[in-house]
């Protein structure tokens, strides 16, 4: 185990939770309205054309072709990305990676999967999906729209992911409920408000996810985008009422599908109690690789790093999702790094 003892940041960003306690946190019940909320919000996601577009890109690869892609959202957004598809066997799954917050300005090309079309969005606002007047930055980006739950630009990311999804499938039909889902920290949120709602996905990965729990997201210090939200309200008055709809550990209950989930015990940017929400939320077939720590260099990081990378091939093999959470827990052994699949390690920015 190599939880960090020494750090620059003024609270403890484990906040003195043992493990035990971190496995007991239990996620907040959904507001009245909540699965119709998404349920709506789904149906008219749905209804949009993708219209994928795909062009030649200047990345080479050895293993990949590496394309440029756009792809049409709601609200009149455009989505830019990466597509990478396989340059030996055949595209027999999908997969929609998301970022951090920090954005993406490349797509990873270590991916650890075979025969998958893979796509990397950039959430809207962000990096290839600029879209004045939507900040690019972390702190204005968790900002905008958030006086009302029908205007804040997190519930527009979510539906960035669907469009993903459809883009997959506009792209190769056959691939509809053979499509898995990644994301880190500021995706791997998304990721739980994603998944339960759309049956095309039929897997998902989520690395430090942010926007769990939201009660204690509001009031735990943190150096990552909640502390923006904090900042806020204290200035305006309470956005609760907004964030319970967006709550990605009163989402994960509502996830059915096979689920890898690798929370931290030392995180400044998303706080572990967070984090540990969203994983012990969901009710379905589910690993949880415990990492050390996230958004945070340390020790032992590429060590643990590797043995995460394996895990996630093997997952998204199809095999790997079947352990039980103690199974889980005691084939970890020690704990891992994050081996965000995504390239957003390390980094202050959830």
């Amino acid at each position: 185990m190599s939880i960090p003892k020494q750090h620059p940041f003024p609270f403890d960003p484990t906040y003195g939770a043992t493990l035990s306690a971190l496995q007991s946190i239990r996620p907040p019940e959904a507001p009245d309205g909540f699965d119709a909320f998404w349920e709506e919000r789904y149906s008219r996601a749905l209804t949009i054309d993708p219209k994928p577009a795909v062009s030649h890109s200047e990345t080479g690869h050895a293993r990949w072709h590496v394309l440029d892609i756009t792809y049409a959202s709601t609200d009149g957004v455009t989505i830019g990305g990466w597509l990478l598809l396989p340059k030996h066997g055949q595209v027999r799954r999908g997969l929609v990676v998301g970022h951090g917050y920090g954005g993406r300005d490349q797509p990873d090309l270590d991916m650890p999967v075979e025969d998958t079309a893979v796509l990397f969005f950039c959430a809207r606002g962000m990096s290839r999906s600029a879209h004045p007047p939507i900040p690019s930055e972390a702190s204005g980006h968790v900002l905008h729209g958030i006086e009302s739950r029908d205007s804040y630009v997190i519930g527009g990311c979510v539906e960035d992911i669907w469009l993903g999804v459809s883009a997959l499938i506009a792209l190769y039909p056959w691939l509809d409920g053979a499509i898995g889902y990644s994301g880190v920290s500021f995706g791997g949120g998304l990721g739980a408000l994603a998944i339960p709602f759309d049956r095309r996905i039929d897997r998902g990965f989520l690395t430090v996810p942010t926007f769990g729990n939201r009660p204690l997201w509001l009031r735990l210090p943190t150096v990552g985008s909640a502390d923006s939200v904090q900042q806020y309200q204290r200035k305006h008055g309470s956005v609760l009422e907004t964030l319970r709809f967006f709550d990605a550990a009163t989402a994960a209950t509502r996830i059915r599908v096979p689920m890898l989930v690798a929370p931290a015990r030392f995180d400044p940017a998303v706080a572990p109690p967070c984090q540990f929400s969203v994983a012990n939320a969901l009710p379905g077939e589910k690993e949880i690789f415990i990492l050390d720590a996230g958004h945070f260099d340390y020790d032992s990081a590429a060590e643990q790093n590797d043995e995460l990378r394996g895990r996630t091939a093997a997952f998204f093999k199809g095999g790997g999702a079947g352990l039980t959470v103690g199974a889980a827990l005691r084939s970890n052994g020690r704990s891992a790094a994050p081996a965000s699949p995504d390239r957003d390690r390390p980094s202050n920015r959830d």
